[in-house]
């Protein structure tokens, strides 16, 4: 856990955050400034900052971020119609913070939410 981390703190229970779905790995919450009907953001419960920081020792972590989308793209209704799986890397990325994060939006009359 990185101390200074807010994704750090959600999954440690510190900060509140409305919980979709969590496993072994990851932990998947509601974003609190939507881009689109429906945006939960799955994170690793270990700090890894972005992509470029992953490692082998990483596999389970990369795999489970994946895996667990179209399981939360089907609980929340959007696995049918479709949805948008986006993950920044890097200031120039647009990430905003630093823990590694996948958006999943989805929902009616979605526009192109994060560019």
């Amino acid at each position: 856990m990185n101390e200074d981390c807010i994704f750090c703190k959600i999954v440690a229970g510190e900060i509140p955050s409305d919980e979709v779905y969590q496993d072994e790995w990851v932990y998947a919450f509601r974003d609190i400034n939507p881009a689109a009907p429906t945006h939960v953001l799955i994170i690793p419960k270990e700090h890894v900052v972005n992509t470029n920081e992953l490692r082998d020792e990483h596999k389970d972590i990369a795999a489970a971020l994946l895996l667990a989308a179209p399981k939360i793209a089907a609980q929340e209704g959007i696995a049918e119609s479709g949805y948008r799986l986006i993950m920044n890397n890097g200031p120039d990325g647009r990430q905003e913070v630093m823990h590694m994060h996948l958006h999943v939006l989805g929902g009616a009359r979605m526009q192109h939410p994060m560019g």
